[in-house]
């Protein structure tokens, strides 16, 4: 069986699914590159789009918001070589987190006309030492920069804009493989990274005029387990299961804090919990084609009006096509995005959004050497 096959198809799927996950989760953070054998390279791309629409409450005169999710672009890069026969290294370049928020102006919704973005962009190092009976320990370090900007009219013509940020987190992990039957157990802890901005607001109430002060943004911390087995010939069981500590995570810069009587711009009651599961199977020796359902339970209560969705249902179908030492896998994830339920206030709904969904495709290319 080409296990590696395989491998890419089912990595390439966990990866595409993870699009439009809980929070502002993008990548998944996947470091399923330092398993690949021999010295390796890929260059992934990705296109999620989502549609998040939906409607004022009544008392909030029943409009309708209009589509409130941009489309975006995931890109990722990765390159693994082994240094001893038991001693590997990767470099892994990717995007883990991210928002692109833009209510339609002029539809009478409360929120028409606000913005946000949240961009961010990581490197992470990873070594791995691998022994004899297949037991493999790995760690590295994360260097994560990240910016913000968002414009929220119906908050007292508000607006914040961050510096460019960068801070270093860590990771550590341990695997259990057995290659004879493609077995493969890996779990890996994502620390916080802890951002310290330098942020400009305004509003009406100081005139228009910038605002300038700080504020602290933690990347959550994160657990990923991620397995695969062969159960058959040719055919591959894959799958993962990530937490993510969404509850610790907030942005409330402090002029906003105090027009909202100590409200957050974007902050989450619940952690999130995602499940993966899938099916590969090797056609040929070029071909191969694999299906995975992943699911993420809503955690109710409300949802930030940046962010109206709560849970997520997906199937996505990937192709691996093999030809001598290079690979190339592709992608298609349909997102079925949880009903959620926004405020202005804690206490009462302002907003509906339900029957949502998001597209996403992807594309890798990987090349031994």
């Amino acid at each position: 069986m080409k296990t590696t096959t395989l491998t890419t198809l089912g990595a390439l799927a966990l990866t595409t699914a993870a699009a439009h996950a809980g929070g502002i989760d993008r990548s998944g953070q996947s470091i399923l590159a330092i398993f690949e054998k021999g010295n390796y390279a890929e260059l992934s791309f990705g296109r999620v789009s989502p549609d998040v629409s939906g409607n004022a409450t009544a008392t909030y005169g029943g409009f309708a918001s209009g589509d409130m999710a941009g489309d975006y672009n995931q890109i990722g890069m990765a390159v693994k070589t082994d240094l001893t026969s038991s001693l590997s290294m990767a470099l892994i370049l990717d995007q883990p987190f991210g928002a692109n928020v833009a209510y339609p102006a002029g539809t009478g919704y409360y929120a028409a006309g606000s913005t946000a973005t949240l961009k961010t962009t990581a490197l992470t190092g990873v070594l791995k030492y691998t022994t004899a009976n297949n037991l493999s320990v790995y760690g590295g370090l994360r260097y994560e920069k990240m910016s913000a900007e968002a414009s929220i009219p119906f908050v007292a013509s508000y607006t914040a804009d961050s510096d460019n940020s960068g801070a270093v987190g860590y990771l550590i992990g341990a695997a259990w493989e057995k290659p004879e039957i493609a077995l493969r157990v890996a779990l890996t802890y994502n620390s916080k990274i802890s951002h310290d901005f330098n942020v400009v607001e305004t509003s009406l109430l100081t005139g228009g005029n910038p605002l300038p002060g700080t504020t602290t943004v933690d990347s959550p911390q994160s657990v990923n387990l991620d397995f695969q087995t062969g159960v058959a010939k040719d055919t591959l069981v894959f799958g993962s299961i990530r937490w993510v500590d969404w509850s610790e995570f907030e942005i409330a810069p402090a002029h906003y804090a105090a027009l909202t009587s100590g409200g957050a711009l974007v902050d989450y009651d619940s952690d999130t919990i995602t499940y993966t599961l899938g099916v590969g199977r090797r056609f040929n020796e070029n071909w191969a084609g694999a299906v995975s359902f992943g699911y993420e339970a809503p955690v109710g209560g409300f949802a930030s009006n940046l962010g109206p969705t709560d849970g997520r249902t997906s199937i996505t179908l990937g192709a691996t096509y093999t030809k001598d030492n290079l690979k190339i896998s592709g992608g298609v994830s349909y997102v079925m995005i949880g009903d959620a339920e926004t405020t202005l206030n804690d206490v009462i709904a302002s907003g509906q959004f339900t029957d949502n969904s998001a597209l996403g495709v992807g594309i890798r290319i990987g090349y031994s050497f």
